[in-house]
């Protein structure tokens, strides 16, 4: 009897959810080639912590350089912020210091859809290959 090992192609959407320490653990790079290497296996990366805005613009100039008609076809990025002022210092909201504490939805652009996006809500509609 042939085993069963639950990576058919209807088993549903893998989703990870990596958590702020250890995204804090890793260099830019080493984000942005995790990131890549999911959505590229089909899956949904979650960000506890966003990128900063150095590192979103590194990964959208990667996936360009990745995309292929048969094989990839992007990614589909959403942040969605978390409260301004419930981890920000006051010194920094003073300053216009920008928290990078946000919630990141990242997949591959066929498999993911925006429906609606505020400041408290995102619904998106994932779907299988």
């Amino acid at each position: 009897m042939p085993e069963v090992t639950g990576d058919g192609p209807n088993d549903g959407v893998q989703i990870d959810l990596i958590g702020a320490d250890r995204m804090a653990e890793m260099a830019s790079m080493e984000k942005i080639r995790m990131i890549l290497d999911g959505v590229r296996d089909g899956n949904i990366v979650i960000l506890e912590t966003g990128l900063s805005p150095d590192e979103e613009s590194k990964l959208i100039e990667v996936t360009m350089t990745e995309i292929s008609p048969d094989e990839f076809n992007g990614i589909e990025i959403e942040t969605y912020p978390r409260s301004e002022t419930a981890d920000q210092s006051f010194l920094d909201r003073l300053m216009g210091k920008e928290s990078t504490h946000k919630l990141t939805v990242i997949g591959p652009a066929n498999q993911i859809e925006t429906l609606h996006k505020d400041e408290n809500l995102i619904s998106a509609l994932v779907s299988r290959k």
